[in-house]
């Protein structure tokens, strides 16, 4: 296996409120390989978007923490970088899609001067001329009609699909190395939501970037994963090859994400969701925080008093249960039986 271009050691990432401490991001570890892409799945709070701002020194400091962890990127730790060094890495050989391109773009700038502004940042000397043809050749490369004429236009004047193809020209204008897309499919339709996998795979394809794919949407991890992280608050409780996740789910709460979604053959009347809620981070439950709300827990002792670490469950599959043997082939057998 080649280096991991960016390794995320123990992080953890505290916020203190009114409240209390919140523990957003709880001793996560991941590596993301050359040319892969990772979906980091969840509910919203489950820390996803958290770790990967907490690495880019995006986290406003305070209320925001770092507590203990390490994020080496080609080698380099990104939490002892510099600042000034860190800004030149940020847009550059790291490059990220936020979940809002409507507040992400400015209202008042034209679109084809925020990309020329991302290239001129990281390409010191380059002509107004060079950052047009740039600039129009990227558009096109996302799938943006018109890119001449869309280049002079404002955010308004696009729509929420292409403000999204804008924001992925932006990000892949200087060929990163690791390119993180936060929510990329958020609010809008589904033919749009099919149009931006295309562009994610065409923007990968011309710049050989790993991607970070943060979503709660498992239709988008199975249609552009190659690996899956699955967070449960502020946790690592699963992961490996997207084939391994979705056909042998080794984790009550990854379990639980799949059956909650509506399928085509299934004959049934309703969803089967998740029963309660997920916890508090600032008062989590002891143990295993998903006990509460956990089908294989049964009031066992256990799942109350210990935290599960990750361990083994066939290759390079981990699962954070202290029952996951029991749930070898549960999910084929629980999807067979629905049919």
């Amino acid at each position: 296996m080649p280096e991991p271009v960016l390794s995320i050691k123990n992080l953890t990432v505290e916020f203190t409120t009114e409240d209390g401490v919140v523990h957003a991001v709880d001793g996560i570890s991941y590596d993301v390989n050359p040319g892969e892409t990772l979906g980091i799945v969840g509910e919203s709070g489950s820390g996803k978007s958290v770790s990967m701002l907490s690495v880019l020194g995006l986290i406003p400091q305070p209320p925001g923490k770092i507590v203990a962890g390490e994020a080496l990127f080609k080698g380099r730790d990104l939490m002892k970088m510099p600042k000034r060094e860190l800004r030149r890495l940020r847009g550059g050989d790291i490059a990220m899609v936020f979940q809002d391109p409507m507040t992400s773009l400015n209202p008042v700038l034209k679109v084809g001067f925020q990309i020329g502004e991302a290239i001129k940042v990281h390409n010191a000397g380059v002509g107004d001329d060079e950052v047009r043809k740039r600039g129009v050749a990227l558009l096109r490369i996302v799938g943006v009609p018109n890119p001449d004429q869309r280049f002079d236009q404002f955010p308004h004047e696009f729509s929420g699909g292409m403000r999204q193809r804008a924001m992925i020209a932006m990000a892949i204008a200087n060929s990163p190395s690791v390119l993180i897309a936060d929510e990329p499919t958020t609010a809008l339709d589904v033919t749009i939501q099919a149009q931006i996998i295309e562009v994610l795979k065409t923007a990968q394809h011309e710049t050989n970037a790993a991607i970070v794919l943060i979503t709660h949407d498992l239709g988008l991890i199975a249609e552009l994963a190659d690996r899956v992280i699955v967070m449960y608050a502020g946790r690592v409780v699963e992961s490996g090859d997207v084939h391994t996740i979705f056909a042998n789910p080794r984790h009550p709460y990854t379990i639980g994400l799949m059956e909650s979604l509506p399928t085509l053959t299934a004959e049934e009347d309703q969803l089967r969701p998740i029963p309660g809620q997920p916890p508090s981070l600032i008062r989590r439950p002891p143990g295993c925080a998903f006990h509460p709300r956990c089908f294989l827990s049964s009031g066992r002792e256990r799942c109350r008093t210990d935290v599960p670490e990750l361990r083994g469950a066939g290759g390079d599959h981990l699962s954070a249960c202290h029952f996951l043997e029991e749930l070898e082939g549960y999910h084929s057998k629980l999807a067979g039986a629905a049919v």
